[in-house]
């Protein structure tokens, strides 16, 4: 993106946060509802103003190899497209029927299907929107590599894929987890597999450290879980 379209974008970033919050507060002061301090949001604000501009700073500087041919500079279009995606999918399943619809499935698919949901309905669409982001991070790939062939996409991507939900905190007994959790375990994932190079150059090790944080992850999503059931929540 051009230098001055990513402080924009920025910006659209920082002042979407701002409003949705404060609206949110508001509506609930008017509902009589308990609502956090304004200095608590202000806080918020604040603190995502300082990553925003602090990254769009960062990404805004000329960081291409020496004596290379292209400038590198810019917010890459990818942010602003995962950030879309990030929102739209968050609002479907946080604010629609049909998001609430999905955890009740992934919760307890037959007690979903004794309350009137249609269950092979919500999994055959839940396909699709999975289906149509593997084409969407197809192309993305497709675009940073400026080629495909037919061993594109293997190899530990599908490990990476569920791991970075999982990591994040989506739970693998279902009915629990946000989209904003995948794209924090994809960060996640993300720094391992770049950092472990930087480390050590035998694969067999980085199998080893990326499969002993996957069976962290799933444990504590395990024990959570068997807790919860003890408890009745």
């Amino acid at each position: 993106m051009p230098v001055g379209l990513g402080w924009l974008f920025a910006l659209i970033v920082l002042g979407g946060f701002a409003a949705t919050s404060y609206y949110a507060i508001h509506k609930r002061r008017k509902a009589g509802l308990p609502t956090q301090a304004m200095s608590v949001w202000g806080a918020k604000v604040a603190a995502l103003a300082v990553i925003v501009f602090v990254t769009v700073y960062l990404l805004s500087e000329e960081r291409q190899r020496a004596n290379a041919p292209i400038v590198i500079q810019g917010v890459p279009w990818v942010v602003p497209l995962v950030t879309a995606l990030v929102v739209g999918l968050t609002f479907l399943l946080m604010r629609t029927a049909f998001g609430r619809h999905v955890y009740a499935v992934g919760g307890n698919a037959e007690a979903a299907r004794r309350a009137g949901i249609g269950v092979a309905n919500i999994k055959t669409i839940c396909f699709v929107i999975c289906s149509t982001m593997a084409v969407v991070a197809g192309i993305l790939l497709a675009s940073r590599d400026n080629s495909v062939s037919p061993t594109t996409g293997g190899a530990q991507t599908l490990l990476y894929a569920v791991g970075a939900a999982v990591i994040g905190g989506t739970s693998l007994f279902g009915g629990r987890g946000k989209v904003i959790d995948a794209v924090t375990g994809g960060l996640v994932v993300a720094i391992i597999a770049n950092g472990l190079p930087l480390v050590t150059q035998k694969s067999g090790l980085q199998f080893i450290i990326n499969g002993l944080v996957l069976l962290l992850a799933a444990s504590v999503d395990a024990i959570s879980r068997r807790r919860a059931a003890i408890s009745g929540r």
